[in-house]
Order: structure tokens, then sequence, then C-alpha cells
């Protein structure tokens, strides 16, 4: 009787046992689900997975920590933050987190904390320009009026436009592939910029180049002034190409460009700058509605990378990179993008090209069609081999390409950081 009783005592834990292993297995295979949408840009599929982890283990670290980096993608750095901080302290031994909570503090441009994190992380260059902001508000805007319109001196192959740095009114290329504002060396010596030190970029093709850490006083945009401005410090006088010869002092970047409600009407040949103020985000929307507009939203990854999903001929949908700063082209891919929309490059030997990190090989071609949210156009001209692989999953998820001028060259293109969307008009059309 003892054995019996022993036996059907026993019962009961084996059940527990068995429920806990399902359960654990169960548990193995969302999260295998939640990581395979994630990496694919399924975030909203993604989402409610890791949601339903935490529903069952409030102290899952991978689905906290995915959970924070999902808000980041969509810029809600208020939900964000307490996700990062709990993930950070779930796993203190795993830098992932401090280095997401880095960049939503950038992003919120409250440097002193981004730049303590950079210490613990042994970022030197970056804490120590960051933390140079103290006292001062950076990307600081003045000026008495709510929009400034700053025409193009050409818009093909690339807009540029004019710049005041300090009292030198100089050349600047637009292009949202580049982060925060770019200058050339000499140009960065003359108007006083203050550097830190270097850190190593990775551009075009994958090259690589020691970029410059530095900030100056004032950068001046039609009627706006903006004070307190990080810049990265890289020869772009060699980009003189793609100004039609101008000498090029710097590029207009991301980050600047993401604290104003931006359009670049290429039709029209200008850059409109209106205040990020909820008078202007409802004057854009009546003016897109009238003329027709099309919205299309995107995540933003790291400083700049604006993501939305498209497709290339027939594949499946695939995130691509807002990147406009790409001269005579308006599309570049990994070969996986080539593959999935059975694109077969010419037998041709290459043109030369130059980016960020010098001199570099392109093939060109055509994509039959390409898309991008609603949008899509045919015949576009794009290259291979310029793509830097290492960005196919350096976020953590697929970039199947980058989208760049030739594709947005037809439409007025606005940049609504507020609702997180690109606005794209048509033609005389637009706001």
């Amino acid at each position: 009787m003892l054995h019996f009783s022993c036996f059907w005592k026993a019962l009961p834990l084996t059940g527990l046992i068995f429920a806990s292993l399902i359960a654990h297995a169960r548990g193995e295979e969302t999260t295998r689900e939640a990581d395979e949408r994630f990496r694919e840009g399924r975030f909203a599929e993604a989402s409610g997975l890791y949601t339903k982890l935490r529903e069952h283990d409030p102290k899952n670290h991978e689905a906290t920590l995915k959970l924070g980096t999902l808000a980041l993608l969509g810029n809600d750095l208020k939900a964000a933050e307490p996700l990062l901080l709990q993930a950070s302290a779930l796993k203190q031994d795993d830098p992932t987190a401090r280095k997401e909570l880095a960049v939503l503090y950038y992003r919120r441009d409250d440097f002193a904390k981004a730049a303590a994190i950079y210490h613990a992380l042994g970022v030197e260059v970056l804490a120590k320009k960051l933390e140079s902001f103290q006292g001062h508000t950076p990307y600081l805007i003045e000026g008495k009026n709510d929009v400034a319109t700053i025409p193009f001196v050409h818009t093909d192959p690339l807009p540029l436009i004019q710049v005041k740095v300090k009292n030198e009114t100089v050349n600047f290329l637009i292009d949202t592939g580049a982060a925060e504002v770019y200058l050339d060396p000499e140009f960065a010596k003359k108007v006083g910029a203050v550097e830190f030190g270097s850190t190593t970029g990775v551009y075009g093709g994958g090259l690589q180049a020691n970029t410059g850490q530095g900030k100056v006083d004032e950068v001046t945009l039609g009627e706006f002034v903006i004070r307190n401005v990080p810049v990265n410090i890289l020869s772009t006088r060699r980009f003189a190409a793609a100004a039609r010869g101008k000498r090029v002092d710097g590029v207009l970047g991301t980050v600047l460009l993401s604290h104003f409600l931006t359009t670049l009407d290429y039709p029209k040949g200008r850059l409109i700058l209106r205040r990020r103020t909820r008078e202007q985000v409802d004057k854009l929307d009546a003016q897109t509605l009238v003329a027709n507009g099309v919205e299309i939203p995107f995540w933003l990854a790291g400083q700049h990378f604006m993501l939305a999903n498209g497709r290339v001929n027939k594949s499946k949908p695939m995130l691509f990179f807002a990147d406009t700063g790409l001269a005579g082209g308006g599309f570049i891919c990994p070969k996986s993008t080539l593959k999935d929309g059975d694109i077969t490059l010419p037998n041709e030997s290459g043109i030369e090209g130059l980016g960020g990190g010098g001199a570099l090989k392109a093939i060109p071609f055509k994509v039959d069609e390409l898309s991008f949210g609603p949008v899509t156009r045919r015949d576009v001209q794009a290259f291979a081999g310029v793509f830097p692989e290492t960005m196919e999953y350096r976020e953590g998820f697929r970039i199947g390409g980058f989208i760049s001028h030739q594709f947005f060259r037809p439409f007025a293109l606005t940049i609504d950081f507020s609702r997180m969307r690109f606005v794209l008009v048509k033609g005389d059309e637009r706001p």
C-alpha cells in the first residue's frame, strides 16, 4: 500500500512537470516565431508575440528588450524608455539595452544621459562630444517665422542649397543617407568647429572612413538659425561631381531635418522647413488631402535610418531605407534582393563611383517595377555593388535596399517625424 500511496501522490507532481515542459516548449516556439517576424521586419506581428511572452513572464528579458526596441523603431520614446530600462536591469551584462537607451536619449536631445551611457560603454569620443553641450540646448531653433523656404541651387544630380555656418555662406548637398550635418575638414577649421576625435563610419560599398566628431555654434537655413549643432567631419569637397562641379563644403543630414516638418520639393526645386507644431501639421494634412497626397508610415532605426515597406518587381514586401543621396539613381540593394526580384545583372564591368569611404565600382541596371508603400515607379535606374552588405541585417532585421533620388524626383517629399510618415505629392499639386 505504501508503494501505491507514493505512486498516486507522485501523479500530480508529474503532471505539473509535464505541463511546465509543454509551457516551456510553447514559450520557446513563440520566441522563435517572434524573432523570425522581427528579423523579417514584420514589426506589428513581432510586437504581438513579444507582448504575449511578456504577459506570461513579465521578467522575460528578450521580450522586454524587443518591445523596447520596437517602441524605439516607432519613435515612441515615452513607451520605449521604461522597457529598455527594465531590460537593462534584467540582464546587466548585455549592453544591447543600454545602447538602445543611448540612441533614445540622443533622439530626445538629452545629450547628458546619452553621454553617460557612452562613457560606460567605452565610446569616449561620442561621450565627450555630447557632454560638451552641457548648459546648451542642441538644435535650438530661432527665427520669427514658422516656415522657411530655401531654393535649390540645382536639383540634379542631387539637391544643392546654400547654407550659412557662422558668417560663411557655402554649398551643402541634401542627403537623408547622412545622419548629422557633415562639414569638410578645411571648412570645419575655417568656421572654428570644435573637434573631439574621430570614429569609424561605414559608407557606400561597405567602405570605411575615419569620421571626425565635432560641433558648431550655429547653422542658418533661410530665416531659421539653428544653434548648438553636432557635426561629423569628412571630406565633402570631393563630391563636386554631384554638385555640377561646384564646391561642396557640407552635407545636410536627417537629424537636423528631423527637428522640422521637412519637405524636399523636387519639382519646384526647394527645401521647405516648417516648425513642428500642431498648426503646421494640420495645415499639411489639409493640403495633402486637397492634393491627393500619399502617406507612407515609416520606422526609425539608429539615428537616421528611415524605413518603410516596399517591393522589387513581384517580390515579397521588405523594408527599404529612404536614402536620398544616390546621385544618378533611385535604388541600390544587396544580392538577396536581386534574387527576390528575379533580377539578372548585365554583363558589364561597371562604372566608377564615389562614396563617403572613397572610390567604388557600380554595375548599373534597371528595376522594372519598384514600390515604396503604395507608390510604384517603373524603369528605375539602380546600381549593384555599392550596397554595404553589412547593412542588410545590421539592425537585427532585414533592410532590402535603399530608395533614392530618381525614385523621389517627381514628388514633393515631406518627412513628418511627429506622425512618423512620409507624404508624397506628385507634380504641381503639393503642400
